[in-house]
């Protein structure tokens, strides 16, 4: 098999099983501005698992365990053996928040379109690592228009840091000045934004754009105005259908994170196939 289609491969399955751990967080994540990070699924139960239960599989043990035990009651006492067992492997957990198969399709996507446009090139390392984290942050801001600092800030520090470590790294095309001054430029472009119109973007927006720009900057200005421009563009077409559908109206708050982080996504495949 030729190499790019293995290296496509592997991506693929990276971002299908980074994915199968997106929904949990996701839902974690979804609150509002004055709320803490939920620690209990939505029957009450405490969330557990690894790094106090961050990560893992959307799916409550306590609830699932309910339910068999419910079904079990309903069952006469001769037919309880096997009911019990076929209910326990139907219904092993309860799920919770996004729908994980679709969360792990959507990034296995993302990596492997990543893939396909960078090819051997070791910033692909980088583009990997930053994909789920870009699919968590729209999951969240389409749930409640939110993007917390929590994912905003590390994707910019991640996103420069990592790619400083890359542009020591031979047969890397890129630039690391460039990703530094698009975080800049990026940052201070949105919050200019955010202070002439407050409500057409949230300082979640803000936050997010030097991570943006730091991965769109490494590739070129060229790269950071094309995923710029994209993610404006569909974000416009997006409240427009909204509008048109007669679900929204001109005033309607929108999430725009996700229409940037898409904007970015397709900006950095055409800078990576092009460098």
């Amino acid at each position: 098999m030729d190499p790019d289609l293995w290296l496509t491969a592997v991506a693929a399955l990276w971002g299908a099983a980074v994915g199968l751990l997106v929904p949990r967080a996701a839902y974690r994540f979804a609150v509002e501005p004055d709320e803490t990070w939920r620690d209990r699924c939505p029957d009450g139960h405490p969330i557990t698992g690894i790094a106090r239960g961050w990560l893992g599989l959307a799916g409550c043990v306590a609830c699932a365990d309910s339910v068999r035990m419910s079904a079990i009651s309903r069952v006469p006492s001769t037919f309880r053996r096997s009911s019990a067992s076929s209910t326990f492997r139907a219904s092993r957990t309860s799920s919770y928040g996004p729908g994980t198969p679709r969360t792990a399709l959507t990034t296995a996507l993302v990596c492997a379109g990543l893939a396909l446009a960078t090819g051997t090139r070791p910033e692909l390392g980088v583009w990997l690592l930053l994909a789920p984290l870009g699919v968590l942050l729209a999951v969240v801001d389409f749930r409640v228009q939110r993007l917390p600092d929590a994912l905003t800030l590390p994707l910019a520090v991640g996103a420069l840091g990592l790619l400083g470590v890359v542009a020591a790294v031979p047969e890397h095309v890129g630039d690391w000045p460039t990703a530094l001054f698009g975080a800049l430029g990026l940052g201070g472009a949105y919050f200019l934004l955010f202070l002439i119109n407050p409500n057409g973007m949230g300082f979640g927006d803000v936050k997010l754009a030097p991570g943006l720009g730091a991965v769109l900057g490494w590739y070129g200005w060229g790269t950071v105005v094309l995923g710029t421009f994209a993610g404006f563009l569909f974000g416009g077409l997006y409240g427009l259908g909204l509008v048109i559908a007669r679900r929204a109206g001109r005033k309607t708050s929108i999430p725009f994170g996700p229409f940037l982080i898409a904007g970015a996504y397709i900006g950095l495949l055409i800078g990576a196939f092009a460098a």
